[in-house]
């Protein structure tokens, strides 16, 4: 099976699972009727609410489009490709982002959602669940980093060794010649070495960060699509917007740094842009029977939330930051250095005020 393959694989598994939570939470509809009816609230206008998802779906595709695709053309422009110092201070900006989208957001979602009063408070508020699927989802997203490494290291192995099993055959047949030249031992280590390794860790990166992605912002994009309030909606478009522009830069600037090929960074890009619409215009087609307040719903898009925030902030913190700020080239500028913790902490500040509207 092709990389592109795989990535459709996945993604249609994410959207299988998005589509499992909705039929779980709708069948749950019906658990707590008066919770229901309490999120309803007075701001209830279905038209107007309509008309700004509506709205939301067109701008929130566009931003996350521009968002993914300018790292992608960023070679046509010397001072963004990703060699460049310019380009790591946008990706640190990006890394930002994404870091304070699992600490601000997702996660006191989770909480929100996990210590709702419309659910038993035993066990659900004798016990920090979202921390605790954080955790899990934090490490489980480790050991997938670390097995995919160990399986394309293995399986880069294989390979080698066939190499070199072929080259013996050929070399004992042919008289010893004296001089330097790099022979099938040389060849394994150059295919061992930094760069390979660099480009199948940074393929690894982007398949995951984009998982995690794209399950949290069908969440997001559900919660909105099934909301009849627009003062809820109202300062969720510019603020979703905000937040999938830079979440596509940093997500953009990892598929380009994997060098997949265009039919698999284009698959790429459609599900990251798709994803939010697509859970908007469910939310939309559901939103007479889903409850977003009702039992079922709030544990199992609760304990999604826990997981994708544990994802992301793995994510962020060590493939994306570490990786960057303990690499050779801001370990060896350290002005440079400066101005990617300042790029960092902008985006985190940036992201981190939106939690005031969504």
């Amino acid at each position: 099976m092709g990389l592109g393959s795989r990535v459709v694989v996945v993604m249609t598994v994410v959207t299988l699972l998005s589509m499992t939570t909705v039929v779980m939470a709708v069948e749950g509809g019906e658990d707590s009727l008066d919770c229901a009816l309490d999120s309803v609230g007075k701001c209830y206008n279905k038209p107007k609410a309509l008309r700004l998802k509506i709205i939301a779906i067109a701008s929130i595709l566009v931003a996350s489009m521009l968002g993914v695709c300018l790292p992608l053309f960023s070679r046509s422009i010397p001072a963004l490709r990703p060699d460049k110092n310019l380009f790591v201070i946008v990706k640190a900006f990006a890394s930002g982002v994404i870091l304070s989208t699992g600490f601000m957001h997702v996660l006191p979602d989770s909480f929100e959602m996990l210590l709702s009063p419309c659910l038993p408070s035993n066990p659900w508020q004798k016990f920090p669940f979202s921390s605790f699927v954080s955790m899990l989802s934090a490490v489980g997203t480790l050991m997938l980093d670390s097995f995919s490494m160990a399986f394309y290291k293995r399986r880069q192995g294989e390979k080698v060794e066939a190499v070199e099993g072929e080259s013996r055959g050929h070399v004992e047949m042919i008289p010893a010649v004296h001089g330097h030249c790099h022979g099938p031992s040389g060849l394994a280590e150059e295919k061992e070495g930094g760069p390979e390794n660099t480009l199948r860790r940074n393929r690894v990166i982007a398949q995951v960060l984009e998982f995690g992605i794209v399950v949290h912002s069908v969440v997001i994009g559900l919660s909105m699509g099934a909301s009849e309030s627009p003062c809820t909606i109202q300062p969720l478009v510019a603020a979703l917007c905000f937040h999938q522009f830079f979440e596509g830069m940093g997500l953009g600037g990892c598929i380009l740094q994997a060098e997949y090929g265009l039919r698999t960074k284009a698959i790429m890009v459609f599900f990251f842009a798709i994803t939010t619409p697509f859970g908007i215009a469910l939310g939309i087609g559901l939103s007479h029977v889903y409850r977003d307040n009702s039992p079922t719903s709030l544990i199992v898009i609760g304990l999604l939330n826990a997981s994708s925030s544990g994802l992301l902030i793995y994510m962020a913190l060590v493939d994306l930051l570490a990786a960057d700020f303990l690499g050779h080239k801001l370990q060896g500028n350290v002005k440079l250095q400066g101005f990617g913790y300042v790029a960092v902490f902008l985006g985190m500040g940036g992201m981190s005020l939106m939690a005031v509207w969504a």
